[in-house]
């Protein structure tokens, strides 16, 4: 599904990528942990196609096509969501119809009709649910006023609402208490199937009692140093990073 081969991107003339390689398949759950500093968050936004990095090296391939070719527009067509980690306020446009615009837009991109007015709130009453998010807010302009709890489990509601084939998310777990992250965490699981793939980056291992990744990837100075199972990101929450950094300084 995702194919990431020595991948270098910087910003401002600034190396921040150093060399990245992985690779996600269907069915997948791969978790990227590291440091401040990493390059966890720059992975994720050039792979969405933030136009603030630019790639200097390297080759993305999803689906079979050149990531790195596509428009940000047509990665998100493709099936492509980035949850983010401080998602954005959109003040007068209310999130029902922020997201009618975008799943019909993708609907058009696949060559199906736009669905019905009653068709769209069906839908939206059921993907509502899934993350507990009180309905009333999809009346309200996306994100503005809502709280921090609230605005991840919009993002989650966004992304049971588009059905990506890829979900990456950017510390979605960052901010929130032990309720809404189980809430979040468990709407994110209950969306995982065989046919789609989640990459989740995170500081914190509590996340992955509930998104059960199969593999965990630390990042460190731009790139992948070490890989590894579940296992792992408890290792990291008792050990640190350090014996993992002095061996790849080594």
């Amino acid at each position: 599904m995702l194919k990431v081969k020595n991948l270098h991107a910087s910003v401002e003339g600034k190396e921040i990528l150093r060399g990245i390689n992985f690779e996600v398949k269907p069915g997948e759950v791969h978790a990227i942990m590291g440091p401040n500093g990493s390059g966890k968050s720059t992975l994720a936004s050039v792979l969405a196609g933030n136009e603030k990095f630019t790639v200097t090296e390297g080759e993305v391939e999803f689906e079979g096509k050149n990531l790195l070719d596509l428009s940000i527009e047509d990665r998100a067509r493709m099936g492509l969501f980035l949850g983010f980690q401080y998602p954005v306020e959109i003040p007068g446009v209310t999130m029902a119809n922020f997201m009618k615009i975008a799943v019909n837009e993708q609907r058009k991109f696949r060559g199906e009709e736009p669905l019905t007015a009653a068709e769209y709130l069906k839908m939206m009453r059921e993907k509502a649910q899934i993350v507990e998010l009180d309905t009333k807010l999809t009346s309200r302009a996306v994100n503005e006023g809502f709280s921090g709890g609230e605005k991840k489990k919009n993002e989650i509601f966004q992304m049971a609402m588009l059905d990506p084939k890829l979900a990456i998310l950017d510390e979605t777990d960052s901010g929130l208490d032990i309720d809404a992250l189980r809430i979040v965490a468990t709407g994110v699981t209950k969306l995982h199937t065989a046919e789609n793939a989640t990459v989740v980056i995170t500081h914190y291992q509590r996340l992955l009692d509930y998104i059960v990744p199969d593999y965990v990837h630390v990042l460190y100075k731009g790139r992948i140093i070490y890989t590894g199972d579940r296992t792992l990101a408890l290792k990291l929450e008792k050990e640190g990073y350090d014996w993992l950094i002095n061996d790849s300084n080594e």
